[in-house]
């Protein structure tokens, strides 16, 4: 695929643009996606004027580092679920101080994760003026195309929060 990031840059560019005209800020988690949505967004020309900064929150270890979430403090939740995506997305809000806090975390394969979701399987959410959380199933396991389609459907969720907020 040549230059892929450029099948991200039209929802960027639409997410960038109404931050921008809004005067808001976002600060991004991602896990199965590996920074893709950043880059996107990053890839903007004017991205200072939005995107505060964000991380892979990969590990257990770098969610402990980066975001300071133990889970111990929050029973029954898990990575790759809609109550941890709601956790990570306020908390990446809080710690850059930004008005929407997006998160991202899933299975993208080949195989499935720990917690029993196939690959294929990601949740993602938004947190700031307005919350909201959707799960993703594409139903394949290409590694590749799974963290592309999880970049895509996290621009095109927050999209639709933005228009609605």
């Amino acid at each position: 695929m040549a230059d892929p990031i450029r099948r991200l840059t039209p929802l960027a560019e639409t997410v960038g643009r109404l931050l921008k005209d809004r005067g808001e800020t976002v600060a991004v988690s991602e896990s199965s996606t590996g920074g893709l949505v950043s880059a996107a967004l990053l890839s903007i020309p004017g991205a200072s004027a939005y995107f505060m900064g964000g991380g892979v929150i990969y590990t257990h270890k770098a969610r402990e580092v980066f975001l300071e979430i133990d889970l111990d403090g929050h029973p029954g939740v898990r990575s790759a679920s809609e109550p941890f995506v709601r956790l990570t997305s306020a908390a990446v809000r809080e710690k850059l101080g930004t008005t929407w806090g997006l998160a991202e975390a899933g299975a993208a394969g080949p195989t499935g994760n720990r917690y029993g979701d196939d690959a294929g399987h990601t949740c993602i959410a938004a947190a700031g003026p307005v919350e909201r959380v959707v799960t993703i199933e594409t139903g394949h396991a290409d590694r590749e195309d799974n963290m592309w389609r999880f970049a895509e459907e996290t621009l095109r969720f927050f999209e639709a929060v933005l228009r609605d907020a």
